[in-house]
């Protein structure tokens, strides 16, 4: 399995299509971490740039997947192959029976 970065441009009017298939989307991003599929998913502050991290057999099967995306339509990725990612765990404290 390989790692992609997957970088969309987003449109600068968010118009009312857009916005109502917001929640569509975060549920098909929610699924797709649950598969182990999508690692991260990232959205630059000023709302215009897209980005997460995919594990896949191949582009096109990354292509396959993100054309399921509810917002695709206002989308355009460009797909990278990642030679590493690395990313902090998050630390789960330990529980302590005493």
């Amino acid at each position: 399995m390989s790692q992609y970065m997957v970088e969309f441009d987003l449109p600068a009017v968010m118009d009312e299509g857009f916005i109502n298939r917001i929640p569509a989307q975060r549920l098909k991003v929610e699924e797709l971490m649950e598969k182990g599929f999508l690692l991260s998913y990232s959205l630059s502050a000023d709302r215009q740039k897209l980005w997460c991290i995919v594990k896949a057999e191949s582009e096109t099967d990354v292509m396959e997947s993100v054309a399921e995306f509810p917002l695709i339509k206002y989308m355009t990725p460009m797909i990278t192959e990642l030679m590493f990612h690395n990313m902090v765990a998050a630390r789960i404290p330990l529980f302590s029976l005493n």
